[in-house]
């Protein structure tokens, strides 16, 4: 079966969407001999941690400045609470769902970022998907939370998106699906005016030479890499709209934007 990675964000991640909406959109893929794999973020929820703790959440280009303390963090709030949130949620409406991290038999990869002021985040991740294709050929639906190994054996954070691509590069799949809590990618990201419904990958190259995309950086980045690696099309749509993936792997125009190569 073809491959769909979903890369959960927005409200999706938080559990915002429901899991009963979640579970019918991941059965209707099912139903369509499409083999789902989910990504899921959680950074409001690290911040939120990291606040408890009296550590202050620094972004950089819209990346996580990552010390030890806020890599131990983010990998207990993302393997942990939010992966076994939705894990549990799918498998109550019926998805025979498995969390997995990104150490999880060696699925993600990287080595620490070379802009030194970003510290444990992980730069030039590679995804082994050899542990996800066992579960799929078993029948289950991966959840991934995206924690990366570095060759020294430490916790490397990495940008969710960064991760969906990288996933769904090498498993070859017909489409990502990029969640969000925007209504796609805007050539001004403070202006919903702007939402484009079409951008090619030289488009999007010449949005990351402006200065307008704010924290659609890493995303924009993310969908371009996936593209380059032979990914047919990325959809980055609203998290909050019905049916939303189900709408984006139709092919239904409209919604969010579509990023063609």
């Amino acid at each position: 079966m073809e491959r769909v990675v979903v890369k959960l964000g927005g409200g999706a991640a938080a559990g915002g969407a429901g899991p009963a909406s979640l579970a019918g959109e991941v059965e209707w893929l099912r139903s369509a001999r499409l083999a789902p794999v989910l990504v899921h973020g959680g950074g409001p929820e690290i911040s939120a941690w990291l606040g408890r703790l009296g550590v202050e959440s620094r972004f950089v280009d819209g990346l996580r400045v990552t010390d030890p303390v806020t890599a131990d963090v983010a990998e207990m709030v993302l393997a942990g609470h939010v992966n076994k949130r939705l894990v549990g949620a799918l498998v109550a409406a019926g998805v025979p769902a498995v969390g997995v991290s990104g150490k999880d038999g060696g699925l993600f990869r990287g080595s620490p970022s070379s802009r030194a002021e970003l510290g444990l985040v992980a730069e030039a991740v590679r995804a082994d998907p050899a542990v996800l294709e066992a579960l799929l050929a078993a029948g289950y639906v991966p959840v991934v939370a995206p924690v990366v190994l570095s060759p020294a054996g430490e916790t490397l954070n990495v940008n969710a998106d960064t991760a969906a691509a990288a996933l769904a590069a090498a498993l070859g799949a017909r489409a990502l699906v990029v969640l969000t809590d925007v209504d796609g990618i805007r050539t001004d990201a403070a202006d919903p005016a702007t939402r484009v419904d079409r951008l090619s990958a030289a488009e999007g190259r010449r949005l990351l030479a402006g200065s307008a995309l704010n924290g659609m950086v890493p995303k924009l980045q993310a969908c371009l890499a996936a593209l380059e690696a032979g990914v047919p099309r990325v959809h980055v749509v609203p998290a909050a709209a019905a049916r939303v993936i189900c709408r984006a792997v139709a092919g239904e125009t409209g919604l969010g934007t579509v990023v063609l190569p």
